[in-house]
């Protein structure tokens, strides 16, 4: 008659995983304090040393122009050949 108790205790361990779980992070959550936007970032560069986002594009454009000039020329070169 012992076989009946673990069947009856799995369902109930199961319950108790599924409240506990979820508890136990919501109190994490509110212990834990929120990271204000104010606070560094460790190695954050400042804004003023930054180049702008469209600085970023226009080299990277350059960047893949002359990659496709190379690439028309090696091309170009294996035509001849």
């Amino acid at each position: 008659r012992e076989a009946p108790v673990p069947k009856m205790l799995a369902p109930c361990l199961l319950r108790k995983v599924v409240l506990t779980v979820p508890l136990f992070f919501t109190v994490a959550l509110l212990l834990v304090e929120p990271v204000r936007s104010d606070q560094e970032a460790g190695t954050a560069i400042p804004a003023e040393s930054r180049p702008c986002v469209d600085c970023h594009a226009f080299e990277f454009m350059q960047r893949a122009l002359q990659d496709l000039k190379k690439t028309a020329y090696n091309l170009d070169t294996r035509v001849r050949t």
